[in-house]
C-alpha cells in the first residue's frame, strides 16, 4: 500500500538524570531532506539518527527535534563559542552598517547574547555518555514506527481517493471510446463531401493526390491511439496503488502522460460531446495529480 509524505510521532523518554522529549514530522517534498536538531555533545548521536531515517524513507521533508533536559542540581551549563563568535562578528557587521548609514544603535548587553538561542548548552557532568546515548537509540525505533504507521494511514486514505478518481477516469475513456466510435461514420462523411466538394470545384486537380490528402486529415482525426493509452495509463496507475514502497514518483510521471492524452483527445474531438468528455478527463487528472503529490 502507498505511503503519504505526511506524519507526526511524538515521544518521552528518560534515563536519569535526563529526560527527553521528540518529535518527528514530515510534509511533502521532491526528494528527501532530512532536518535534525540534537544535542552536539552527544557525540555520534546525529549521524545514526540520520542513517535510521535514511533508510525508513525515501521521500518528504523530514523534521526531528530532540529536546533533552537534566532534572538534578548537577546539570550544568556551557557557553557555545560557536555560537557566541558568530553572533559577535554578526553584531559588529550591523554595527559598521549602521555607522555607515549614519544611525547609531543602542551597545549590545551580555544578558542580550545571553538570550540568543543555543548560546548556552546544557551539558553532561559525565566524560561517558554511551549509556544515555543508546538508550536514546532504542526508543528512536518506536517513534519511527509510530511515524511511518501514520505515513501509511495517510496512505490508505490517499489510495482510496486515488481509486476513486482512477475509476472515473476509466468510466471517462469507456465514454470517449464509444463517442469515437460513433463519430467515425459521420467524420468519414464529412470527408467524402469534402472530397467532393473539392473535385467538383478544382480544375487539373488529381483526384489521387486530394484522396491522400483527406485520409491524413482522417488519421489525424483519429483518437484511438489516445484512448488506448489512456487505458493503459489506468491499468499502470492502479497497479501502483496496489504496491508497497515509493511509487510517488511514478505515480507522478503517469499523470503527465495522462495529461497529455487528454490534451490530444480535446484538440482531435471535433465533435462537441467528445470535447465535452475530453475537458472532464482533465479535470479528474487535475485533481489526481494534486494528491499524487503526497505520496511517497
Amino acid at each position: 500500500m502507498i505511503r503519504s509524505m505526511t506524519g507526526f510521532a511524538a515521544a518521552k523518554g528518560s534515563h536519569p538524570p535526563f529526560s527527553w522529549s521528540w518529535e518527528l514530522r514530515s510534509v511533502n517534498a521532491k526528494g528527501l531532506d532530512l532536518r535534525l536538531r540534537v544535542p552536539e555533545w552527544l557525540e555520534g548521536l546525529e549521524t545514526a539518527l540520520r542513517a535510521d531515517l535514511a533508510k525508513a524513507v525515501t521521500r518528504g521533508n523530514i523534521t526531528l527535534s530532540l529536546r533533552l533536559t537534566r532534572e538534578d542540581d548537577a546539570a550544568t551549563t556551557a557557553l557555545n563559542p560557536s555560537v557566541l563568535s558568530s553572533t559577535i562578528d554578526a553584531l559588529l557587521q550591523i554595527e559598521a552598517e549602521a555607522m555607515a548609514r549614519g544611525l547609531s544603535l543602542a551597545p549590545a548587553k551580555a544578558s542580550d547574547l545571553l538570550a540568543v538561542r543555543g548560546m548556552m548548552d546544557a551539558a553532561a557532568t559525565e566524560d561517558d555518555n554511551s549509556a544515555l546515548i543508546a538508550q536514546i537509540k532504542a526508543e528512536f525505533a518506536p517513534l519511527v514506527q509510530a511515524f511511518l504507521q501514520m505515513r501509511e494511514t495517510e496512505g490508505a486514505a490517499l489510495a482510496t481517493v486515488l481509486q476513486g478518481q482512477l475509476d472515473h477516469v476509466a468510466e471517462l475513456t469507456e465514454q470517449a471510446a464509444a463517442l469515437a466510435e460513433l463519430r467515425k461514420q459521420a467524420v468519414a462523411d464529412t470527408l467524402k463531401t469534402n472530397l467532393n466538394r473539392v473535385l467538383s470545384n478544382t480544375d487539373g486537380a488529381d483526384p489521387d493526390r486530394v484522396a491522400q490528402e483527406l485520409a491524413l486529415l482522417a488519421v489525424k482525426a483519429d483518437v484511438t491511439e489516445e484512448i488506448d493509452r489512456l487505458g493503459a495509463h489506468v491499468r499502470a496507475a492502479g497497479d501502483l496503488l496496489g504496491q508497497d514502497g515509493a511509487v510517488g514518483r511514478k505515480l507522478d510521471f503517469l499523470m503527465q502522460e495522462f495529461n497529455r492524452e487528454a490534451n490530444t483527445l480535446c484538440s482531435k474531438a471535433q465533435n462537441a460531446d467528445l470535447t465535452a468528455v475530453g475537458l472532464d478527463l482533465k479535470a479528474v487528472i487535475d485533481q489526481m495529480r494534486e494528491q499524487v503529490q503526497n505520496v511517497e
